[in-house]
């Protein structure tokens, strides 16, 4: 029987930056009720309070829920009636730099930089650089057919691994590329998991929308998970409302 669940957040649990519906929400609640839940994204703390948190509903057992942003490079658990951080893995204004600088090299090179664009590019999320390529507001369905098949993504990835070689580079979301510390993935935030939570790699359960090679979900697999890939929110329902039957 597994105890923890663990799931992915864009194209997993919400479309890309948007908030769980009602009916997602409901289900987390449920799930909740019955096993250890986590959710790792790339995303920063901010986005999973918009997007998951103000949307569960009241009397959710938030003793259960972990929040690894930026793919586990930080940690939150619920405590005495707030939200805690556990640890925060900064880069340095040197790194950052660095980081940026590359990434604007990149897409230049790459002639994939988009002709439009809403709000910022490349956001400094603390332990990590995010570069989304039609910008932090861009609307869902011009994110969803700028890079469909990762294509764009990918030839700017492969620049980054030869000028970055220090950091990883991982695709995330519909339109992002993350850079951070080196051996930052889905795996390093299963084994942070593991380790804050004394839960075996046996007893979870994996989430996620990328479970194949290139993307940013598929390193949890690697890391020894059971996964599940599911084509989007509606399919992840489908599956809580499964193991919820099956666990009553």
């Amino acid at each position: 029987m597994k105890k923890l669940i663990v799931f992915d957040l864009d194209g997993t649990l919400a479309p890309s930056k948007s908030a769980l519906d009602d009916e997602m929400a409901g289900l987390l609640s449920r799930l909740l009720a019955l096993f250890e839940v986590a959710i790792i994204s790339g995303g920063d703390y901010p986005q999973f309070q918009k997007q998951v948190l103000a949307r569960l509903p009241a009397g959710t057992n938030f003793a259960n829920l972990s929040i690894l942003p930026t793919d586990g490079t930080k940690f939150f658990s619920y405590s005495s009636g707030s939200w805690q951080k556990r640890y925060s893995e900064d880069l340095s204004d040197a790194q950052k730099q660095k980081i940026e600088d590359a990434l604007q090299q990149a897409v230049t090179q790459s002639g994939f930089e988009p002709k439009e664009s809403w709000g910022e590019r490349i956001e400094d999320r603390g332990t990590q650089i995010t570069y989304s390529a039609l910008g932090q507001q861009a609307p869902l369905e011009a994110k969803q057919k700028w890079d469909p098949d990762f294509a764009k993504r990918k030839a700017i990835q492969g620049i980054l691994v030869k000028t970055l070689p220090d950091f990883a580079v991982n695709l995330g979301g519909t339109t992002s590329i993350d850079v951070t510390p080196p051996g930052i993935d889905k795996a390093y935030g299963i084994r942070k998991l593991r380790d804050i939570l004394q839960i075996p790699l046996a007893e979870m359960l994996f989430m996620g929308d990328a479970i194949f090679p290139g993307g940013n979900d598929y390193p949890a697999l690697q890391a020894g998970v059971d996964s599940i890939r599911v084509r989007d929110p509606e399919e992840t329902k489908h599956v809580i409302e499964a193991i919820i039957a099956c666990a009553s």
